[in-house]
C-alpha cells in the first residue's frame, strides 16, 4: 500500500490524536509539518488536500482524509489491531460519547482561529485568552472527571484496561490545557488515566516535544 503520510503540527492536539493513534497501531508514516501561526497550513500545497485547511489531514492510498476523529475511526477499521473502540455497540457509544466531550465541547474553543479571533476582534491578550477558554474547558472536564468516576466501565484507562479513541481526545486535550493552566490536581480520575497513557511509549512518542517541528 502507499505509504501513510500525516500532514499536521507538533503542538495540534488534533495532530496528538492521530500521532498516537497511528503509533498504537504500529503503522509507519510520514511526518509533513506546518507552522499554524505563520499561516502555512492554509497554503496551496495543504488546501489541495484539505479545503478547510486544518490540521490533521493524513493521505491514504484512497486520497487524504481530514478531521482527526474520522481519520482515527478509519484506522481502526482498516488496521483492526490492537482495536480502538469496544466490540459491544453500547462500549462503543460510551467510549465515542466520551471523546466527544474532549474533541467537541473542549478542543473548539481552543482552536488557534479562535483564539486569534478573540486576539483580533476584541484585544484579548494571552491572558484574556486563558480565562476565556477556562471558562469553557473546567466545568467540561469536571463533568469528564464526574463520569469517568462514577461509570462501572473505567478501569485503568477511560474504557477497561486498555487505550482507546476516548484515551487519545483526552491525553491530547490534557496536554494542550496546561498551556492555559488547567492542571488535573481537581480531576484525580483523568490524571491518573493521563499518567497510565503516558506510560504507554506509543502516547509518549506523540507529545508535541518529541516531533521533529517541535519549537
Amino acid at each position: 500500500m502507499t505509504r501513510l503520510v500525516l500532514h499536521n503540527f507538533f503542538r495540534s492536539s488534533t495532530s496528538v490524536r492521530v500521532r498516537a493513534a497511528l503509533n498504537l497501531k504500529g503503522l509507519e508514516y510520514d511526518y509533513v509539518a506546518y507552522a499554524l501561526r505563520s499561516g502555512a497550513h492554509h497554503g496551496a500545497q495543504h488546501t489541495a488536500l484539505n479545503p478547510q485547511g486544518l490540521v490533521p489531514t493524513l493521505v491514504t492510498e484512497h486520497g487524504p482524509l481530514p478531521q482527526s476523529l474520522a481519520i482515527i475511526e478509519w484506522l481502526d477499521e482498516e488496521y483492526p489491531a490492537p482495536p480502538l473502540l469496544p466490540a459491544d455497540a453500547w462500549g462503543r457509544a460510551r467510549v465515542r460519547s466520551l471523546a466527544h466531550i474532549m474533541a467537541l465541547d473542549v478542543h473548539p474553543v481552543n482552536n488557534l482561529r479562535v483564539l486569534q479571533y478573540l486576539e483580533r476582534e476584541f484585544g484579548a491578550d494571552a491572558a484574556a485568552q486563558a480565562k476565556w477558554f477556562r471558562t469553557w474547558a473546567e466545568p467540561a472536564m469536571q463533568a469528564m472527571e464526574t463520569r469517568l468516576a462514577a461509570d462501572r466501565e473505567t478501569g485503568s484507562f477511560c474504557h477497561g484496561d486498555t487505550p482507546g479513541l476516548a484515551d487519545l481526545c483526552l491525553y491530547a486535550q490534557v496536554l494542550n490545557n496546561t498551556r492555559f493552566g488547567i492542571g488535573t490536581d481537581d480531576t484525580p480520575v483523568i490524571g491518573r488515566i493521563f499518567d497510565a497513557c503516558m506510560a504507554v511509549p506509543a502516547f509518549e512518542r506523540a507529545i508535541p516535544a518529541n516531533q521533529p517541528d517541535a519549537v
